[in-house]
């Protein structure tokens, strides 16, 4: 007899205790055990940060440089370069993380930034950051902006999940 649990795939589930990065994102991914680590300038030695809630949109657009002539009858634009200001990450309050990263809000200094997804992927930026507690609310939950502004970067690392990307089925 076939039960629905045996046609559950749980390796396309992140597991945040699981540090082996084996997860098959070629069916799409979730972001449970997605984390955001820092570390000290100049070093790699990555450190989760906190418990972070929600990461934000990564990368830029480009800016527009306009191009058009006295000749042209539309305007015309070419790609200028990408911009990527700030990220800012919502953060479940707890206090030993807090701590660790409330002494180095607004030093300026610029810090190397990791996001790694459940199936490896990574992007990594620098940056300097400050943080901004949330409101608080009865019977609410706290939390803190930890916001990043991008010196460098974002770089994304591809992911190692191996297989056939999935074909789209173009409904939603």
């Amino acid at each position: 007899m076939l039960l629905y649990s045996d046609l559950l795939n749980l390796q396309r589930f992140a597991d945040p205790a699981n540090t082996d990065t084996d997860v098959d994102s070629t069916h799409g991914l979730i972001a449970t055990g997605t984390k955001l680590e820092m570390a000290e300038p100049g070093s790699t030695d990555y450190q989760e940060v906190a418990d972070v809630k929600t990461i934000p949109a990564l990368g830029g657009a480009p800016q527009e440089v306009d191009v058009t002539t006295l000749g042209d009858t539309q305007t015309k634009q070419l790609e200028g370069i990408e911009a990527a200001t700030s990220a800012a990450f919502s953060v479940q309050y707890k206090g030993p993380s807090w701590n660790s990263v409330h002494a180095k809000s607004g030093d300026r200094k610029q810090y190397n930034w990791r996001v790694t997804y459940p199936d490896g992927m990574t992007s990594t930026f620098t940056g300097s950051f400050t943080i901004q507690f949330g409101d608080v609310a009865v019977n609410g939950a706290l939390t803190y902006t930890l916001t990043v502004t991008i010196s460098d970067g974002p770089n994304f690392a591809d992911s190692p999940s191996t297989g056939t990307p999935a074909a789209s089925s173009g409904t939603n």
